[in-house]
């Protein structure tokens, strides 16, 4: 069953009790106190709050990227948090997309030679990786760019190409970091059009870290974080009128 979204009852992401604290030696910092989280599939969620709230340290913590102290995140079932360094790194690579601020993109190699990538690592064949990831970047409309370097293309289109890799392997989850945080306001109303449209299409569930209302209220539901926990949560409707200051 899915609602007019395209999101299904079904929950893919699910944390309990997560706790996360740094230890600087000198200072402990309780990152995440104990949040709780359910995902369901095909959603857009976006996490908001102010710098230091935790936002960017539950997403590492939900997409295995870092440890956590407590609580329990499952992955369409899989308790990540059991599985070994190597299992997990392959989960990363098969089941998730990932798209940063910084694009992480390697300057040596071409659009298409950082698209295909993930797959290569992987131990896909050299061909098949090309025209998969030829595929992913007409999907983001950026073919006719496929041998350009990371310097020859513009903030926005850097961005498609960080989009083209997360969706290379089709993955069920995408998770975002401020994604539009390094591009100009038409720039990054461009981006968030293409990952609603491809949601749309592709109904893979979305988690995005922001500072923008306006991308938020591009979202099915916020997240609201204040020091380490969620604080509330607030509707597309809701986040609409607040991206256009009612």
């Amino acid at each position: 069953m899915s609602d007019a979204h395209g999101v299904a009852d079904e929950v893919v992401i699910e944390a309990r009790g997560v706790v996360k604290t740094y230890d600087t030696g000198l200072v402990q910092v309780k990152a995440l106190r104990g949040v709780n989280l359910r995902v369901r599939k095909g959603e857009m969620v976006a996490i908001m709050g102010p710098s230091g709230c935790g936002k960017t340290t539950l997403l590492n913590s939900l997409s295995g990227l870092d440890d956590f102290d407590a609580g329990t995140v499952t992955i369409s079932g899989h308790d990540i948090a059991r599985m070994p360094d190597d299992r997990k790194t392959e989960f990363r690579a098969k089941d998730m997309g990932f798209v940063f601020q910084t694009y992480n993109l390697l300057p040596v190699l071409t659009a298409v030679e950082n698209v295909e990538l993930p797959l290569i690592v992987s131990g896909t064949r050299p061909k098949a990786a090309r025209e998969m990831a030829l595929t992913s970047l007409d999907r983001v409309r950026l073919r006719d760019w496929a041998n350009q370097r990371p310097s020859q293309l513009s903030g926005g289109q850097r961005q498609r190409v960080t989009i083209a890799r997360a969706l290379v392997n089709r993955p069920a989850i995408i998770w975002a970091d401020e994604p539009t945080g390094a591009l100009d306001s038409a720039t990054a109303t461009e981006i968030m059009d293409l990952i609603v449209e491809l949601n749309e299409q592709e109904h893979q569930t979305c988690v995005i870290v922001t500072h923008d209302p306006k991308v938020a209220a591009r979202c099915h539901r916020t997240i609201q974080m204040a020091d380490g926990l969620i604080v509330r949560e607030d509707s597309q409707a809701e986040m609409a009128a607040v991206a256009a200051g009612h």
